[in-house]
């Protein structure tokens, strides 16, 4: 795939590349030195996926340093991205970020996605990103909410796991997700391993849903004691 920044974009992504070498940054110690070869071309890899690229709102799960939400942000001009984060300390830098970027077309959304996907942010979007945030389960009913229905999910992974495809296999159906495609992507010099899983929304938002935060990641849907 290939991680080159989309033409126009190149000062608005040096511009977050400075920011993430900042050691008060919310990325982890020695991520900042790695970000341009590393985290930056992988999330520019989500562009090669064609209903990320082409969606006109788009949600950031998870949004932390803005990975991959700032990027897309940049590279797709033309697309509203809201990042969305629930730690104060990472939406400040967020809302520093999109400032010192220039990014006119980014907004925060400091609250968890849950309680987003209940509101304003229910059925709003269609694709939502995740990168480096849960298992492809957890995934796919934090987005199930937040989707348009045929909206997609685009979740960066590393290398496969079939005990978590298979966990996403079961618990899908449920939450009117299915799995369309795995991408293998080598977005930097030295990548392994990585991938990237689109899932799109087949149906209408299931009743339940959104459940209260953190139960997700916790106990799979349906699985509740009627």
């Amino acid at each position: 795939m290939n991680a080159a920044p989309p033409a126009g974009s190149e000062a608005a992504l040096e511009a977050l590349l400075q920011l993430l070498e900042d050691p008060r940054a919310p990325i982890s110690a020695g991520s900042g030195a790695d970000a341009r070869e590393v985290h930056v071309a992988d999330s520019l890899s989500g562009l090669e996926i064609e209903p990320l690229r082409d969606a006109a709102r788009i949600a950031d799960l998870g949004s932390g340093a803005g990975l991959p939400g700032l990027v897309l942000a940049a590279g797709l001009p033309g697309a509203l991205v809201d990042l969305i984060e629930s730690s104060g300390r990472k939406c400040e830098f967020l809302r520093r970020a999109i400032e010192g970027m220039g990014l006119g077309n980014a907004t925060v959304v400091c609250e968890r996605s849950e309680e987003w996907a209940a509101g304003d942010g229910r059925e709003a979007y269609d694709a939502v990103a995740a990168r480096a945030v849960g298992s492809l389960a957890t995934l796919a009913e934090l987005a199930s909410p937040l989707l348009q229905q045929g909206g997609v999910l685009v979740a960066w992974k590393g290398r496969r796991s079939g005990e978590e495809e298979a966990e996403l296999e079961r618990t899908a159906p449920d939450l009117a997700m299915e799995a369309v495609e795995i991408r293998p992507v080598k977005p930097y010099p030295g990548s392994r391993d990585r991938h990237i899983h689109l899932l799109r929304k087949n149906g209408p938002t299931p009743n339940g849903l959104p459940r209260r935060p953190g139960l997700a990641a916790k106990r799979r849907f349906g699985s509740e004691p009627s």
